[in-house]
């Protein structure tokens, strides 16, 4: 992680919900109301959210819609699950594959 998740956020002409805290392999981060996981874990500083099986290069949003599997995390023990397409939720714990 390089930047503080205030420092990448857009600060101008967004309205959020409430903050809350998520945790990310540990390390716990700030999410808002209506953020999806990917979005969090950008803001926090985060690129890489898995390792490829196959080549072990690193992994992270790609399309952020939901289509491929590039962003796909552990999340409260459920495994395979699209970041960018799952709200944040207080207290959710994800996982890097």
């Amino acid at each position: 992680m390089t930047n503080t998740s205030e420092e990448l956020r857009i600060r101008k002409g967004v309205d959020r919900g409430e903050p809350f805290k998520i945790e990310f392999n540990g390390q716990r981060i700030t999410a808002y109301q209506g953020e999806t996981i990917a979005t969090a874990l950008l803001a926090a500083g985060y690129k890489v959210f898995r390792h490829s099986i196959i080549t072990g290069n690193p992994r992270g949003v790609f399309c952020g819609m939901g289509l491929c599997f590039d962003c796909v995390v552990t999340v409260n023990g459920k495994e395979n699950v699209r970041a960018c397409s799952t709200f944040a939720k207080p207290g959710d714990v994800v996982e890097r594959i």
